[in-house]
């Protein structure tokens, strides 16, 4: 499109237009204002500029609005708006490339610790290989000089033991030998939180895995997927980390990999996307990791996993301890179905599959239409006061659905819901518990297994008073 002087007398400069197309391959002059995008956002108002009016401002040309604006840097990539747009547009994917330019050009981020955070985050992984949650926290306070907010959290959450002090170290092996009984078991990669902030996410899912017979092998030199800080700051990294991972999957023998971690998962079908459909990008992807990836491997989440192997049939007939009398909803977050062409889920906003799992086991799932609204959990360190709204919403939404507890399949996510009722000041806290923790229970497995006590809502009375824990009074 070549410059143009409309009747108004306002120039309308493509360049930027040019940038995200030569960049992306996203055409912005496809977006037709439906307000889609905007309508669905769930920070919507907390933006200065809504989605909708970026897209317009690179339309038009007006690089002050759309490189200045906060909403670029407080998008939380949730996906909601590029699952919806009717011209498949992913604005996200044009708000990162936003924040990269207006750094390109020095301009001041408008908000600084996203800035900050996603910096201090991929130090961390360079540094270790994985995320450091003690050190990432520590160089975020004192760059941002707010030495106190959140420190009754983490506290909470080192009390829980769900706060590493020493690092953990990620280091791919040089050259990466077949492991022994990887053609009849699955890759298993916790990713950096189930390390970290979600032992009990750790514990349970190996727990219900060995009960059902799946043979979980955790691969050796994993690295971390890069999370949000990676496609926000480093796209090259953002493919690049978890194009390792894979790498080392693939040659280990393994066919598949089960993603406990929502993140984690999305991270790597996305990366898999993206050296599926760029040619460039599996090029440079396979001289960073120095092995030619050859798409041999199954990414999936550990739902999916499950459900692939487990008959539900014989799953129930497992059940030692019927979930008989618990309401459950399930919530599955932004990164578990978002976006469809990438995570390949037949239904992104109406997702059933851990319903169906905790139906089996006896439970009363109760439907609800909050099921992938996002919990604001890339905010979790930045703007906690975004995450607070977000998190607190969803639970009202929960408790009006008649639910006594919420099942969740992401460490972000738990946090959320879980570590932060405390700030939110609630009369009646509600259990937030990994669906694992509830498949433990069920099957009547050691009571060690679920670790219940790591949760920060305690859950056990609720679960005592519906018949959950009768198995160990």
């Amino acid at each position: 499109m070549d410059d143009q002087q409309p009747e108004s007398g306002m120039t309308i400069n493509p360049d930027l237009a040019r940038r995200v197309q030569q960049e992306l391959g996203q055409n912005v002059y496809l977006c037709y204002q439906c307000v889609r995008c905007t309508s669905g956002c769930p920070i919507a108002e907390y933006l200065d500029w809504q989605p909708n009016q970026i897209m317009r401002a690179l339309q038009l040309g007006q690089e002050d609005i759309a490189l200045e604006a906060e909403t670029p840097w407080l998008c939380a990539s949730c996906f909601t708006c590029s699952t919806r747009c009717p011209q498949g547009l992913d604005i996200p994917a044009i708000m990162d490339f936003l924040t990269r330019e207006s750094q390109e050009r020095g301009i001041k981020p408008p908000v600084s610790e996203v800035n900050i955070f996603a910096q201090a985050f991929m130090r961390e992984v360079r540094l270790w290989g994985r995320a450091y949650e003690l050190g990432l926290m520590a160089e975020m306070k004192l760059r941002t000089g707010d030495l106190t907010d959140d420190l009754d959290l983490g506290l909470k959450m080192f009390l829980k033991r769900k706060l590493a002090l020493l690092p953990s170290r990620g280091r791919p092996p040089r050259k990466v030998k077949p492991v022994a009984g990887a053609g009849s078991a699955i890759a298993y990669y916790p990713g950096c939180s189930l390390h970290s902030t979600a032992p009990e996410f750790n514990k349970s899912a190996r727990a219900v895995c060995e009960a059902l017979d799946l043979t979980l092998i955790e691969p050796r030199g994993w690295v971390c997927c890069g999370s949000s800080a990676a496609h926000r700051i480093d796209p090259d990294a953002a493919v690049q980390l978890p194009a390792q991972n894979l790498a080392i999957v693939e040659q280990s023998g393994f066919s598949e990999v089960t993603m406990p971690c929502a993140a984690c998962f999305n991270r790597h079908k996305a990366a898999q996307y993206e050296l599926r459909h760029d040619d460039q990008a599996k090029r440079a992807s396979d001289q960073a990791t120095g092995y030619s990836y050859q798409d041999n491997v199954q990414v999936n989440t550990l739902i999916q996993t499950i459900l692939q192997h487990v008959d539900l049939d014989t799953l129930t007939a497992q059940v030692q301890q019927p979930l008989t009398n618990l309401r459950v909803v399930s919530y599955y977050g932004c990164l578990l179905t978002r976006p469809p062409e990438v995570t390949e889920a037949q239904h992104p906003e109406h997702p059933t599959d851990m319903d169906t799992l905790l139906a089996a086991l006896g439970a009363e799932v109760r439907d609800w239409s909050y099921k992938t609204t996002c919990c604001g959990a890339a905010h979790s360190l930045t703007r906690p006061d975004i995450v607070l709204d977000l998190s607190h919403n969803l639970i009202d939404h929960a408790r009006a659905a008649g639910a006594d507890v919420i099942a969740v399949a992401c460490p972000l996510c738990h946090t959320n819901l879980d570590a932060r009722q405390f700030q939110m000041k609630l009369d009646d806290p509600m259990p937030v518990l990994y669906f694992t923790q509830l498949m433990s229970l069920a099957l009547g497995l050691p009571e060690h297994a679920a670790a219940l006590h790591r949760n920060l809502v305690d859950p056990r009375p609720v679960l005592k008073a519906t018949g959950a824990l009768d198995l160990y009074q």
